[in-house]
């Protein structure tokens, strides 16, 4: 007795015949269409920070993704809520819960890199030689290791400029 496999189906297939992926596929078009007529009713500013969660029982619940924008979709919820009560899509409409959840990816840092002269990762390193605490050592060591390594490929690219020569 030989195991035969299955034949493969497309995903397609699979999304329109399979009952749990086929309710979850109508589940996340329902959620992307009900996202659509929110984005409609909100500012241009606010679209990226605001999604729907879930919409049940006359209950809309939106993610925001910080405090601020919770605030500010705060104040306009009643002509918020007017406005999507307009729609066909939420006409039984009876509130609308923000909740807020920042984004999962953490933002890169924007800051400037750190740009310490040598002189001054001197003073720090000198400054860090006199210190007990072991942490606060390391994090002066740390500081002032930023202009050294600057220094060094300073003087790498003036040696590759003097070999080329």
């Amino acid at each position: 007795m030989a195991f035969r496999p299955l034949t493969a189906r497309a995903p397609a297939i699979l999304l329109r015949e399979a009952r749990p992926l086929k309710a979850l596929l109508n589940q996340a078009q329902r959620l992307a269409h009900l996202q659509r007529l929110l984005e409609s009713q909100l500012q241009p500013a606010a679209r990226e920070h605001c999604h729907v969660a879930s919409w049940r029982e006359g209950t809309l619940l939106l993610i925001v993704t910080d405090g601020h924008w919770a605030t500010r979709l705060r104040y306009q919820q009643k002509r918020l809520q007017r406005q999507l009560q307009g729609l066909e899509a939420f006409y039984n409409l009876n509130r609308i819960l923000f909740k807020v959840q920042p984004p999962t990816a953490a933002p890169r840092a924007t800051g400037h890199p750190i740009d310490i002269s040598s002189r001054a990762a001197e003073n720090i390193q000198a400054t860090a030689e006199g210190i007990s605490d072991p942490k606060l050592r390391a994090a002066l060591e740390r500081l002032a290791s930023h202009a050294k390594d600057k220094d060094k490929d300073k003087d790498k690219d003036k040696d590759k400029g003097s070999t080329q020569d």
